[in-house]
């Protein structure tokens, strides 16, 4: 069970961001094309996820494309941002029809640009479906388009894999994907083999998951098609560095990933508000190789045994001596 990395990030972790204080931004603006350049700066970084509309505008994909280029990357999802203020009410789960209509055709248009950029998958992050108070909405219904919404997507574009970020809340109070367990059950209703999950690590520590199980339980149910990983405080989504704060849980993420065969994309899905962001990628990326050579020397026999017995203690310890080079 070798590992084959290849580390990718979201383009935004170049972005300038914005919160409710410091509305002004933690920085200059930048563009599209000066966020792939960026992104060409970090060590071992080989693919993007792009957000579709292109941020900033005005720049055409040919300008995009010579962009990845120059600086030998590639594209592995569109995002469309299906999360705006257009679709504060929801994107498949608005009251309106004609705003579902609208969120449906911007997937499609990004849907286009994943053949264009020759990208692996379109990534949906439905972020303000649901609701906010109790008697607000009824939930057979809204779990009905969820439902409905995704499918119909789905199956315009069968050519293309789809994948599902769950997370807990923010921007609703409560999502309509909002963990492992329900986003799976809405992909085994809808029933179709274009659609998988995106498991990030840390919408899963933020909602009380492990980690490692609920990437088992999507790779048990063939469903596991991209992941994300960062870190957080478990209280929220902060998007901190991977492994600056849960480095055993992502250990054993990771060793879950492996022992399955697991060959995708180690993705970075972080927010380095006010860190410099190619440092942070960097330091991210030397942490997550460390973990790839830590289950290299890692006495899988042993753990095995430990595990047989639920041996917590000669687990961990066996996990630790790989990591960190003592018990």
């Amino acid at each position: 069970m070798s590992s084959n990395l290849k580390f990718g990030a979201g383009i935004w972790h170049f972005a300038t961001y914005v919160d409710r204080y410091a509305t002004d931004g933690y920085g200059p603006k930048r563009s599209l094309l000066e966020m792939i350049d960026l992104a060409g700066q970090v060590d071992d970084l080989s693919v993007v996820d792009i957000n579709y509309p292109f941020p900033g505008g005005n720049v055409s994909v040919a300008e995009v494309k010579a962009a990845l280029a120059k600086n030998n990357l590639s594209v592995i999802g569109i995002t469309p941002e299906i999360y705006t203020r257009q679709f504060s009410k929801g994107a498949f789960t608005n009251p309106d029809p004609e705003i579902r209509k609208l969120a449906e055709h911007l997937i499609n248009e990004a849907a286009e640009m994943v053949r264009e950029l020759g990208a692996e998958y379109v990534k949906l992050w439905p972020g303000q479906d649901g609701w906010d108070y109790p008697f607000q909405v009824d939930h057979h219904e809204l779990w009905h388009l969820s439902m409905e919404g995704l499918t119909n997507v789905a199956k315009k574009n069968a050519d293309l894999k789809f994948v599902v970020e769950y997370k807990p809340r923010e921007p609703r109070n409560h999502m309509s994907y909002d963990s492992m367990t329900r986003t799976l059950l809405a992909l085994e209703k809808i029933n179709l083999p274009n659609i998988g999950v995106l498991l990030d690590f840390g919408h899963a520590l933020y909602g009380g998951e492990s980690p490692a199980d609920s990437a088992q339980l999507a790779i048990d149910y063939g469903r596991l098609f991209g992941m994300d990983v960062n870190d957080n405080l478990r209280n929220w989504d902060d998007d901190m560095i991977a492994g600056s704060v849960h480095p055993i849980e992502l250990m054993e993420f990771f060793y879950v990933l492996r022992k399955n065969n697991w060959q995708g994309v180690w993705q970075l899905d972080q927010f380095p508000f006010r860190e410099d962001c190619v440092a942070a990628a960097n330091s991210a990326i030397s942490f997550l190789k460390h973990i790839d050579t830590a289950l290299d020397r890692m006495d899988w026999e042993a753990l095995k045994n430990a595990q047989k017995k639920q041996d917590a203690v000669t687990a961990l310890n066996v996990a630790r001596e790989a990591l960190f080079g003592f018990k």
